[in-house]
């Protein structure tokens, strides 16, 4: 019942991604490094939507979907070691968007979907934030993930765009991709960009 190792995600598949980002020049205000920074978020968070997709048609049971997890987690979380400050900086602001979003899948998988609609616990979360009690931030983010996981609303956009920068809009941002991956969890290409 339990897939071959490597088979949602491979720890060479992250190392050509940020070998990728070190070889090219970064701007995250240009639109191809924009680009290329959403397709390696949007490719862990689509690994990430297929274990979990994987443990609803039941080819994973519970214990086999969490270590899966672990494993992409393990992998995409890891500190990357890299020369370059501002490519370090852009590659952690991808880490932090998928923070969200593993414990989100960890917290579905093991059985725990929030009430409160997706809107309404954002922007808990943005109050938690302003108020500086960044747990209480991250477990509203974490929420509304595990309702994104069992279809039961979706992210808007307008709450996206009220968002302060911040901690609370890179959780979202990792939400906002695995939306995405869950809507069209089709791979994406290492030279796509």
């Amino acid at each position: 019942m339990s897939a071959p190792p490597g088979e949602y995600y491979t720890e060479e598949r992250w190392k050509n991604w940020i070998e990728r980002i070190e070889a090219e020049s970064i701007d995250p205000e240009e639109e191809d490094s924009a680009r290329l920074l959403l397709n390696l978020q949007d490719d862990a968070a689509i690994a990430v939507a297929k274990i979990v997709t994987d443990y609803e048609d039941d080819e994973l049971d519970t214990e086999a979907a969490l270590e899966e997890l672990a494993s992409v987690r393990d992998i995409v979380l890891k500190e990357v070691e890299m020369d370059d400050e501002e490519k370090l900086m852009v590659v952690d602001g991808v880490q932090t968007s998928l923070v969200c979003v593993f414990y989100a899948a960890e917290e579905y998988v093991a059985g725990d979907v929030a009430e409160a609609p997706v809107d309404n616990l954002i922007e808990a979360a943005g109050d938690a934030e302003a108020n500086e009690d960044m747990d209480a931030a991250l477990g509203y983010c974490v929420q509304a993930g595990t309702r994104i996981f069992a279809d039961e609303d979706e992210l808007s956009m307008d709450i996206v765009d009220e968002l302060e920068f911040g901690l609370v809009a890179e959780w979202v941002n990792g939400l906002d991709s695995l939306q995405t991956a869950l809507s069209d969890p089709e791979v994406v290409e290492e030279d796509d960009a």
